[in-house]
């Protein structure tokens, strides 16, 4: 069945970065978009990245919340099955909980309601 599973997270300092890392399995990683979103305390899930199924690396196969660019950039590796998100100059605001998500599809969105499977999550804590 499909999985994902997300690691990387972890406290980090304001002003430090982090590389999440999306492990897949159970279904045609080539195939399916991912999406990368996160979940503050108290408040809703929402998008942060996402990249097309075909694309690895491709800076027109991707699309970022406005609050993602220039912090955040998606990355996929279909050899490996696994995509990433790189966290940049974080701040406490970013402090969240950070899933990634997956659905047969080629062109990517972030909206929630677009994707089918989740990942467990894994918490970023940005704190000094």
């Amino acid at each position: 069945q499909v999985q994902l599973v997300e690691s990387g997270g972890g406290l980090v300092q304001p002003g430090g970065s982090l590389r999440l890392s999306c492990a897949a399995s159970g279904f045609d990683f080539d195939k399916y978009i991912i999406g990368w979103f996160r979940q503050a305390p108290g408040k809703e899930r929402e998008g942060v990245s996402c990249i097309d199924s075909h694309d690895v690396n491709a800076e027109d196969g991707t699309r970022d919340a406005d609050f993602a660019k220039g912090r955040f950039n998606i990355s996929r590796d279909n050899g490996k099955r696994t995509a990433y998100l790189h966290l940049y100059n974080l701040v406490p605001e970013y402090t969240a909980v950070y899933y990634c998500a997956t659905v047969f599809r080629w062109y990517c969105e972030l909206g929630l309601n677009e994707y089918s499977f989740w990942g467990q999550g894994t918490q970023v804590p940005v704190s000094s």
